[in-house]
């Protein structure tokens, strides 16, 4: 018997037309589920090829029984990249069936990666921002900035945008992008602090690094605010983050891993919550409408895991892709 596996390039997962609204409701579901204890994730074990230990390579299992879905994303990140006209994010997933553990699918995750991020940010932001919250500063305009924006504009009455990036082109395309495609006010900052200073919600998207450049110091972050620390704390000065009232991330296993064995997150608050404990009702999001929370969620196979089927699924029904024998 010939097997087949359905590979989807990038442009074929795009044309899938997966939107980010079905995307943050899968990636809330797939919470949800982590919450219960009934995701099979180990830690992502990685490689960290070349000088200065911010490149990475890691593996990235999950399977989610109530989501039918099961697989691993083999994904890079080197901050160098961009220097060379390449994307930071790079890699690919498998899609296996649960039952029989064969590989229905290889696809590209790059788009993938890009927008379940976004969505995690977003599903944080539900239970840790004010529900009102409608200006949004975007500190680094790269991919995680469109994304970490078109999701807080799903779940947010967003209308104004202020961006920072110290490349003028990157900033300028989320300017694009916010006032073409979401229909946002967005006005591009020369200085960071503007975009954090009189946010309701604030979003850090730049390289992760081991070494935090520190931009972001302490009395920016105003009374009632919401920060996603997409690129975990490497925006942030020590006495700015420990202004926070709840420090919250995904996975306090991954977390704990990424401070004890390889040096991040050094001398950062208490962790509050992960967040499946806040979608579970387990602890609770905000409070009050004056805490400063924050979320460093660290990206999870799991919620590869919760987007793949959809993917996959949309592809089948639109015959998008190309059938490999294995």
């Amino acid at each position: 018997m010939t097997h087949e596996v359905l590979y989807l390039s990038q442009d074929d997962v795009k044309a899938t037309g997966l939107t980010m609204a079905k995307i943050i409701e899968a990636v809330e579901k797939g919470f949800v589920e982590m919450g219960n204890g009934r995701v099979e994730m180990p830690p992502k074990p990685g490689i960290h090829p070349g000088e200065g230990g911010d490149n990475f390579i890691h593996a990235m299992p999950a399977y989610i029984p109530a989501m039918n879905s099961a697989g691993v994303k083999w994904v890079s990140g080197y901050p160098v990249n961009q220097k060379k006209g390449l994307p930071y994010i790079m890699g690919l997933l498998i899609f296996n069936d649960p039952e029989t553990g064969m590989a229905k699918a290889v696809m590209d995750c790059v788009w993938i990666t890009a927008m379940r991020t976004g969505a995690a940010s977003a599903v944080s932001a539900k239970y840790l921002a004010r529900p009102e919250s409608s200006t949004i500063g975007i500190l680094a305009c790269g991919v995680q900035g469109h994304t970490n924006l078109e999701a807080m504009s799903v779940l947010f009455p967003l209308k104004k945008v202020l961006a920072f990036d110290p490349n003028a082109e990157n900033a300028e395309n989320l300017a694009n992008f916010g006032r073409s495609t979401l229909g946002l006010d967005v006005e591009i900052v020369k200085d960071p602090k503007q975009a954090v200073t009189g946010c309701d919600i604030v979003v850090t998207s730049g390289p992760i690094l081991k070494k935090p450049h520190e931009t972001i110091q302490a009395g920016w972050v105003d009374e009632g605010t919401f920060v996603s620390c997409v690129d975990f704390d490497s925006f942030f000065s020590r006495d700015a983050l420990n202004e926070a009232d709840k420090w919250t991330t995904d996975n306090i296993g991954q977390y704990n891993h990424y401070k004890d064995g390889m040096g991040y997150f050094q001398s950062c608050p208490e962790v509050y919550a992960e967040l499946g404990e806040l979608v579970t009702g387990r602890k609770k999001g905000r409070e009050t409408a004056t805490e400063k929370n924050f979320a460093a969620n660290l990206g999870l196979a799991m919620e590869d895991m919760a987007v793949a089927p959809l993917i996959y699924d949309l592809a089948v029904e639109k015959k998008i892709g190309t059938r490999l024998p294995l």
